[in-house]
C-alpha cells in the first residue's frame, strides 16, 4: 500500500502536465446571400490553451468562379473562454468575391499549429462552409463594385501660381470602399480636355485596415497631370462614380464636382540658370552647332572614313610615287644636265677641277677626249676653248684669270652641240654614216 502511494506521488507532476488543447473555428460574414461582385469574409480562429511557439501554417483556398485574397501577415489576437477554459488564439480573414451567380462550397481546410508544451505540429481541419451568389438586379451576371459604404474625394495641385501656358495641374482622386477588395475598385474616368495635354499616373491600391490586423475594405488613389497648352479659362469635368450598396441592395452614385482654373500667357522660366551652373563646372557656355557646321563635321567624318578604308590603296600609291621620284632622281644624276651643273660648280672652285667637264663631254656627245669633242664644234669655238685651256693649265698660271670666259665659251659650245643633235631630220631617220 505504501509502495502504491509512493508511485502515485512520483507520477502526479506527469499527470498534471497533460497535452495542450487546440481548436479551430470558421465562419462566413455576412452569412446571408451575397451578390455578384460583393465581398464576404471567412474568419478562421486558431485557439490553444497555452501559447504559440511558431506562426501557424495556413491552408490555401481556391474557389473556381470567385476571387480569393488570402490573409496578410497580420492577425487579430483573441482571448476567449470555452467550456470554462481560457484559450488564446489568432484570427485570420480570407476575402472572397464571387464573379458569377452560383452556389459555392468551401471544403474543409487543414491548418497546422505548434502549441507550447506540445510535442510538435498539430493539424486542425475546419468545417465545410457554403454560400450562394446572386446576380445584381438589372446587371445580369456581370460583376460591379459592391460595397457597404463608399467615400470619394479629390484635390487639385498647381505647379505655379498664377498658372501660365506651359505649367501643369494635377488632379488626385481617392476612393475608399468598405466591404470591397481594393483590386476590384474601378478607376475614375479622366477625360481629355481641349487645350490641355493629359498624362495619367500609375494608381496606388491598398487594403483598408481597421488598425487591429483586420481588413475593412480597399482604397484606391489615382492622379492625372494636365499640361496647359493655351491661355484662358479652363475646366476639368465632373466625375461620376456608380456602385452597388450591399446593405440596401440599391445602386448609388457618387460625384466629384468640376474644377475650374485660368491660365495666363507667359513664358516659363527655369528656377535656376543653366549657364551659371555650366560656368561653375568650368564651362563658359553652351556649344551651339549650326547646320553648316554639322554638315561640315559629317563630311569630315565621311572623308576620314574613306581614308581609313582606302589605307591599302594609299600605301600602294605612295610607294609607287616614291619609286617614280627615285627613278627621276637617278635619271637626273645620269644626265648631261647634271654633268653641266657639276662642271659649272667645279670651274668656280680653287683649284680648278675638270672631272665635271669630261663627264659633260662624254654624256652630251659620247666622246671621251676633248680633241674628239672639238671635231663637232666650229673652228672659232674650238680654237677659243683650246686657248682658254692652255692659258688655264700653262706652267706659270697664277689662277687669277676669271672662269667667265671659259664658261661663256663652253655655253656657246653647248648651244652649238644642242642644235646639232636635237634638230629633227625631215624624214625622221638618223644619218646612215654619221
Amino acid at each position: 500500500m505504501k509502495l502504491l502511494l509512493m508511485m502515485l506521488l512520483v507520477c502526479a507532476p506527469l499527470l498534471a502536465s497533460a497535452a495542450p488543447e487546440v481548436r479551430v473555428q470558421s465562419r462566413l460574414l455576412p452569412q446571408a446571400e451575397v451578390v455578384v461582385g460583393g465581398t464576404l469574409s471567412m474568419e478562421v480562429d486558431l485557439l490553444v490553451d497555452t501559447w504559440f511557439t511558431a506562426a501557424p501554417i495556413l491552408a490555401k483556398l481556391e474557389l473556381p468562379g470567385a476571387l480569393v485574397t488570402p490573409p496578410g501577415g497580420e492577425a487579430q489576437h483573441l482571448n476567449q473562454t470555452l467550456d470554462g477554459k481560457t484559450f488564446f488564439g489568432l484570427r485570420y480573414t480570407y476575402q472572397i468575391t464571387p464573379q458569377t451567380a452560383q452556389s459555392f462550397t468551401i471544403p474543409a481546410l487543414a491548418f497546422q499549429v505548434q502549441p507550447g508544451q506540445g510535442s510538435g505540429l498539430v493539424t486542425l481541419n475546419s468545417q465545410p462552409l457554403s454560400f450562394v451568389a446572386k446576380a445584381q438586379a438589372g446587371a445580369g451576371n456581370q460583376p460591379h463594385l459592391v460595397a457597404n459604404a463608399l467615400t470619394i474625394s479629390q484635390t487639385l495641385q498647381r505647379s505655379h501660381e498664377p498658372l501660365r501656358v506651359g505649367d501643369s495641374v494635377t488632379r488626385q482622386v481617392s476612393i475608399q470602399a468598405q466591404g470591397a477588395q481594393a483590386m476590384l475598385i474601378p478607376p475614375p474616368a479622366f477625360a481629355q480636355v481641349p487645350g490641355l495635354k493629359r498624362y495619367v499616373q500609375t494608381p496606388s491600391v491598398s487594403a483598408l485596415s481597421d488598425g487591429r490586423g483586420g481588413v475593412l475594405g480597399g482604397q484606391r488613389e489615382d492622379s492625372v497631370t494636365y499640361v496647359i497648352g493655351e491661355e484662358g479659362k479652363l475646366s476639368l469635368p465632373a466625375i461620376t462614380f456608380t456602385w452597388w450598396d450591399a446593405s440596401t441592395g440599391q445602386t448609388r452614385t457618387a460625384s466629384l464636382e468640376a474644377l475650374d482654373f485660368e491660365a495666363v500667357k507667359g513664358s516659363y522660366n527655369a528656377p535656376f540658370s543653366i549657364n551659371d551652373d555650366l560656368r561653375a563646372l568650368g564651362r563658359q557656355a553652351h556649344v551651339r552647332l549650326s547646320g553648316h557646321g554639322v554638315l561640315l563635321a559629317v563630311l569630315l567624318l565621311a572623308g576620314a572614313g574613306l581614308i581609313y578604308v582606302a589605307r591599302p590603296w594609299t600605301r600602294t600609291a605612295l610607294a609607287g610615287y616614291h619609286a617614280w621620284r627615285q627613278r627621276r632622281h637617278t635619271a637626273w644624276l645620269a644626265s648631261a644636265d647634271y654633268a653641266w651643273q657639276l662642271m659649272r660648280q667645279q670651274l668656280s672652285e680653287r683649284p680648278l677641277q675638270l672631272s665635271g667637264l669630261y663627264l659633260w663631254v662624254r654624256r652630251s656627245s659620247g666622246k671621251r677626249t676633248l680633241s674628239a669633242f672639238s671635231d663637232q664644234l666650229s673652228d672659232s669655238t674650238v680654237n677659243r676653248s683650246l686657248d682658254l685651256l692652255k692659258i688655264r693649265f700653262r706652267p706659270g698660271f697664277s689662277g687669277d684669270a676669271p672662269p667667265a670666259n671659259m664658261l661663256e665659251t663652253l655655253e656657246q659650245s653647248r648651244q652649238q652641240l644642242t642644235k646639232g643633235t636635237d634638230a629633227p631630220l625631215p624624214h625622221g631617220l638618223k644619218p646612215l654614216n654619221p
